[in-house]
């Protein structure tokens, strides 16, 4: 049986609810279908003593504003609290200063409740949904996440940080493009700079120090072959080994055999259409291309030969002594270079002048897997919102879902759990 609550009794419902305490309680609330909205109308105590913020001492109440918050929606209808923003007098600093109310944050038209839904709804979904839902502008919106993610940025502490990648990713259409730093130890983004030379690394250092971090602590450094990310690295991170990533590495050679692929293509239709039958690993590629494979690897071509080699270096990265890897790679070098392919032996004495980074992996065994999988992220974040004109809300959407980051905010269910 349901028991229906004395009328009285309603705004003490709301009052607890909404977890108002002295000097503060509800005074009235009006709800009004046709409007689609729900008024929840406070009230002070008047002889009520407050600390002042600047004193820590307590003082009578001088004066108050009234104001208006937008809160957590009372069921399929907008909330409003309205409540007076009390003021007291500092005799000390002879100065009126506002007293933040409990609900919300100083200069916010919103509770700590609705930020904490709109950051909930932000980090899983569309911008665009998101305020379509909390019915508010985008740019609105906005400005709530980068609050709270500059805020939460802020107390970020990176003395721990030691092992790291970085990896360019694109911004927009063309050429733009932002460098985004990651913990490797705890998988979250550290850092994004705009653009991808080798000044990134003075940015990411100055905001490792910002953030209790110490550049002379980072030990290991996981990038591609990029001149400007090793200038960059060499420049600043003095105590760092750099490891180039094995799938870069491979990729130069990937890039290789394509080339050489295109050149006998020219002579050679049976080529024709098996690009990516040469390109997959082998254990990715479908039924067709296996087959494809098969029928062309019989055959004396360049492009096989190519192939080979290709396997060849990947054979490598699965060795786990990383002296024989490398006496391995030796080997493979000699052969690379040797096999009358120049895209093939362009590619191999790239590898040959990067040697110390490339040999590296096989005693840190650390790869920018972690990178690609968050530039997946970033893409995805890019497209849900259809590019980004200004970066730093690029940047700030990055941080928000990339970064681990603790907000301070009440607790809501959380959304991915549905």
């Amino acid at each position: 049986m349901l028991l229906t609550p004395p009328l009285d009794s309603n705004l003490s419902l709301f009052q607890l609810a909404l977890g108002i305490q002295d000097p503060y309680f509800v005074k009235d609330t009006v709800f009004s279908k046709e409007n689609g909205q729900m008024d929840i109308y406070l009230d002070f105590k008047k002889n009520s003593l407050l600390v002042c913020p600047l004193c820590d001492e307590n003082h009578s109440i001088h004066g108050f504003e009234s104001r208006v918050w937008r809160h957590l929606n009372f069921f399929q209808y907008q909330c409003f609290i309205h409540a007076p923003q009390i003021r007291v007098k500092c005799d000390k600093h002879n100065k009126t200063t506002n007293i933040t109310v409990p609900w919300a944050r100083n200069n916010s038209g919103f509770t700590l409740l609705f930020e904490a839904f709109a950051i909930e709804l932000a980090n899983h979904m569309p911008l665009s949904v998101a305020g379509g839902i909390l019915n508010i502008y985008d740019n609105r919106l906005m400005r709530i996440v980068k609050h709270y993610v500059d805020k939460a940025r802020s107390k970020m502490d990176m003395l721990e940080v030691k092992r790291i990648s970085v990896d360019e990713t694109s911004k927009a259409k063309g050429h733009d493009y932002i460098s985004v730093f990651t913990d490797l130890n705890k998988a979250k983004v550290l850092f994004v700079a705009e653009g991808r030379e080798s000044a990134v690394f003075k940015d990411f250092t100055e905001d490792l120090k910002n953030h209790n971090g110490n550049s002379k602590n980072i030990e290991t450094v996981c990038m591609d072959l990029s001149k400007s990310f090793i200038k960059g690295a060499e420049d600043e991170l003095l105590q760092a080994q750099i490891v180039f990533d094995k799938f870069h590495v491979v990729g130069y050679i990937n890039k290789a055999l394509d080339e050489v692929r295109r050149q006998e293509q020219k002579e050679n239709p049976l080529l024709n259409n098996s690009r990516y039958a040469f390109l997959h690993n082998p254990e990715n590629t479908t039924e067709k291309q296996k087959q494809t494979l098969n029928k062309l690897c019989r055959l004396n071509l360049k492009t096989v030969k190519a192939y080979n080699i290709k396997l060849g270096l990947q054979n490598i990265y699965g060795l786990m002594s990383s002296y024989y890897a490398e006496q391995k790679l030796k080997q493979w070098y000699f052969w690379a270079t040797h096999c009358r392919l120049q895209p093939i032996i362009d590619a191999a004495k790239t590898i040959k002048r990067h040697w110390k980074g490339v040999v590296m992996y096989f005693k840190d065994r650390v790869t920018n897997g972690l990178a690609e999988s968050i530039n997946g992220i970033i893409q995805t974040i890019k497209r849900q919102a259809r590019g980004y004109r200004n970066t730093n809300n690029f940047i700030t959407m990055i941080y928000l879902r990339l970064s681990k980051l603790n907000y301070d905010l009440p607790a809501i269910t959380n959304l991915s759990s549905r």
